[in-house]
């Protein structure tokens, strides 16, 4: 193996020239948001560099409004949102995960609260709680609604695959590889009680999520625990 020097180590991991694109991936892990006064939602946290005049300014309390407000209260998870405002280029990741870029155009898209980074100003964004999963499994789970039309980035462990739903086909899920799903579609609890008498364990497999409707639904190949937002 030839080791190379400083100078070509640096070289070979340099970023890449300053893109045009709103929203660009510097690497399948690292995503460049580029701002011209004005502003986008991040992940709180997220933030690795950033270069040029940047502000980042927490959620406020009623800025999402008073609904947002009493169900991040009642699940006690984080989907605590970073508003980065200015003129520059940030750079945000989440622990290594891949970054997904794709494009709203008047969709409406339910994603694991978890698994937002970024999109932009212009999309609404709904905090959803589904009460029979948040009891049954690890951290509850708390999902966000995005709607409108503009740029999205969400994060998932390793390569994602996109399952499609179709009437009178559900698809069933384990809640903790879940990543996101049509909007449109139904979503219901199902319990498996003897997968758990077989294995023995108490995970996601003895509980999933049945998605109903025409649709699709995003898993990841990786069962992901939700986090809770400690941050006061």
């Amino acid at each position: 193996m030839t080791i190379p020097s400083l100078a070509e180590f640096v070289a070979a991991i340099r970023e890449r020239p300053d893109s045009a694109d709103r929203f660009s991936l510097e690497t399948e892990h690292l995503l460049e948001v580029r701002l011209s006064g004005d502003s986008v939602w991040t992940k709180h946290g997220s933030m690795v560099a950033y270069l040029g005049s940047v502000k980042f300014r927490r959620e406020g309390i009623f800025e999402q409004g008073l609904g947002n407000l009493l169900k991040k209260a009642l699940s006690g998870e984080g989907a605590t949102l970073t508003k980065a405002e200015g003129t520059g280029r940030v750079f945000l990741a989440d622990k290594g995960k891949r970054v997904c870029l794709f494009r709203l155009e008047k969709d409406a898209l339910i994603v694991n609260g978890n698994d937002v980074l970024a999109f932009e100003s212009a999309i609404e964004n709904k905090i959803t709680m589904m009460r029979r999963i948040a009891g049954m499994i690890s951290g509850g789970l708390f999902n966000i609604r995005l709607s409108g039309s503009g740029l999205v980035a969400i994060t998932t462990h390793h390569k994602p695959v996109t399952l499609a739903v179709k009437p009178g086909k559900p698809v069933m899920t384990d809640p903790n590889a879940t990543v996101a799903w049509s909007a449109s579609l139904d979503v219901d609890l199902r319990s498996d009680v003897s997968l758990k008498t077989l294995i023995g364990r108490g995970s996601g497999e003895t509980f999933q999520m049945e998605f109903i409707g025409d649709g699709f639904v995003i898993v990841q190949p990786y069962e992901e625990t939700p986090q809770i937002d400690k941050a006061g």
